[in-house]
């Protein structure tokens, strides 16, 4: 079965390109032109969403969010000239997946899409496991996707919840950032940017407002690991 994406964005000439590129290496692309006629088009069919961020009525941050308030979990991937540290912050923490700057590159729009699409597919063959983790004051909960801190409920991306249970699944492994993007991704690390970095921290940022507790450690000039 073809793995179907949903391109959104307002440059047609850029739209187009993403669907040739797309359909010539085997993916079902569907193609709209605005965050409005995104949201209008969006179901659970779609295995992935490109999303351009700076476009009229409907911006790709308006359309991130309301996809996760509807629970749409699929990945988001956003393609967009707009990459400023404070943007890409923002936009993982309202549930963006990946990142991609224009002009990009063939290989690496490709390499993303299949890297993502695979997380995702394997994240969903896993849904029936039932199990909890703990750690200090900490309960995830994996056949619900839900993460509670000292009975709080803690509110994390589809990304930030991988990256956490892999973790827990391994309290006394450093982990390197290409490590951890293999485990989270399900796919080899094929480049080098701050991506890991962006999600950790935001990750830290959201428990510290649940626990003072550290709960992650950066050991320095390898990776990351479970704070004991």
């Amino acid at each position: 079965m073809m793995n179907k994406i949903l391109v959104v964005e307002d440059d047609k000439d850029i739209n187009n390109l993403l669907k040739i590129i797309l359909e010539s290496n085997g993916y079902e692309v569907c193609q709209a032109y605005s965050g409005k006629m995104g949201i209008e088009m969006l179901n659970d069919d779609f295995d992935l969403v490109l999303l351009d961020l700076m476009m009229p009525l409907v911006s790709g941050e308006e359309m991130v969010v309301k996809m996760r308030a509807k629970n749409f979990n699929m990945p988001v991937i956003i393609i967009t000239a707009k990459i400023d540290e404070k943007t890409k912050f923002y936009t993982f923490d309202i549930g963006a997946d990946d990142f991609i700057t224009k002009p990009f590159e063939k290989a690496d729009l490709l390499n993303r899409v299949k890297a993502n699409i695979r997380r995702y597919r394997h994240l969903n063959s896993n849904m029936s496991k039932n199990s909890i983790l703990e750690f200090k004051n900490l309960k995830l909960y994996e056949d619900e996707n839900r993460i509670l801190i000292k009975g709080e409920e803690l509110k994390v991306t589809p990304i930030e919840f991988e990256i956490l249970k892999t973790l827990l699944k391994n309290p006394n492994k450093i982990f390197s950032k290409e490590n951890l993007y293999r485990s989270v991704w399900n796919d080899e690390y094929f480049f080098e940017d701050d991506t890991i970095n962006v999600h950790i921290s935001n990750l830290r940022s959201k428990i510290k407002k649940l626990d003072t507790e550290e709960y992650i450690e950066t050991v320095w000039a390898v990776g990351y690991r479970l704070k004991k």
